[in-house]
């Protein structure tokens, strides 16, 4: 029966709205499902509803547009989302996939209700990653990763997707301001992204900077760093004086041009944070460090295999996941990522690259 009523959902369905409206990490997460289901549903439209500045994130895909959600502006309060709800419904809209499951996009379902479209939400996992970040009754096992979650929710409407063996797009040629900045040879290309939004999911700096100092002086490699607040350009830009064949990209290009410049890394090195699936979502070789969270939890980058990833020292530290977002540390945590001696970094990034 279940069979028969996905079939005459997906027969119907022309139109699907994607509803993922912050981090930029959680919305690059999505960029490798919708990649995957335009591609083995083309005949179906989608259009995502973001935050604006994310819009870059989705160029390129085939059957995907893009709607601006002003939460802070004309579509902010229930007065705003009933704007953008009107504005939503011109659009034919036949179904939704909410892969966000917050506050505002469950009352915009709840305004679609008033017309015949089917709409399906992620089922973010609460009580599993409770237990896998418990530190008395500790379930430590892996969860299903973010991205089958997201595919979940386009399965609840009655598609099939299969994330397996995906397709990426092909390198994008380098725009003349990156051209300009960055000075064409023969070393390969690092990413270095030592910032998140938790310390307890920062490699400690004097430690990164030794990362940095040793990758820099081998010669084999132009180190380029990343960050986006006025302080951490502040201190890039301060390594990248100290240190030869580094550059700081911080605050120099459009979101656009930047996903341009990562798209043509020969590695990422990330914490466990935004730019590391900015990375993966376009097929570049991602190393990740752990602090406080895990990859269990089910936010490693998309398709990158489990030996780039580094974690700390988990005999001395057997709480490790803690938190699944960072925000949360259990007492005597607070340093686990020293743990991580910067040679065990370079070298993985030597092998991996």
């Amino acid at each position: 029966m279940q069979g028969k009523l996905n079939l005459h959902l997906t027969t119907k369905t022309k139109h699907i709205l994607v509803i993922r409206l912050s981090a930029m990490g959680d919305v690059a997460m999505s960029v490798p499902v919708l990649r995957a289901f335009t591609q083995q549903n083309p005949a179906i439209k989608i259009t995502v509803l973001s935050r604006a500045f994310l819009k870059p994130l989705f160029k390129g895909i085939k059957n995907v547009d893009f709607y601006a959600a002003d939460i802070k502006g004309k579509h902010k309060g229930i007065v705003g989302l009933f704007i953008l709800f009107k504005e939503l419904k011109r659009r034919n809209i036949d179904a939704i996939a909410d892969i966000h499951n917050v506050l505002r996009s469950k009352i915009l379902r709840i305004f679609f209700l008033l017309s015949p479209i089917k709409s399906t939400v992620i089922d973010k996992g609460r009580a599993e990653k409770k237990a896998l970040t418990s530190t008395k009754s500790k379930i430590f096992k892996q969860l299903k990763p973010t991205h089958e979650r997201y595919a979940d929710v386009f399965r609840e409407l009655g598609f099939s997707i299969d994330l397996t063996n995906s397709e990426f797009p092909s390198k994008p040629n380098l725009p003349p301001e990156i051209i300009t900045i960055i000075p064409q040879d023969q070393l390969k290309w690092i990413g270095i992204a030592p910032f998140a939004t938790y310390a307890s999911k920062t490699y400690p700096f004097d430690l990164m900077e030794e990362v940095i100092s040793k990758l820099a002086f081998t010669n084999h490699y132009k180190v380029l760093l990343f960050g986006g607040s006025q302080k951490e350009i502040d201190v890039l830009s301060g390594l990248e004086k100290k240190y030869k064949n580094t550059i700081s990209i911080a605050g120099k290009f459009s979101l656009e041009v930047e996903l341009n410049l990562i798209a043509n890394l020969d590695c990422m090195v990330s914490m466990d944070s935004a730019n590391a699936h900015l990375a993966a979502m376009q097929n570049v070789k991602t190393v990740t460090l752990w602090g406080v969270t895990h990859p269990f939890a089910g936010f490693a980058p998309f398709n990158q295999p489990k030996e780039h990833v580094i974690l700390p020292d988990l005999k001395k530290y057997p709480n490790i996941p803690c938190s699944v977002y960072g925000n949360t540390v259990c007492a005597g945590y607070e340093d686990v990522m020293r743990s991580i001696d910067p040679e065990t970094i370079v070298e993985k990034i030597t092998h991996v690259c």
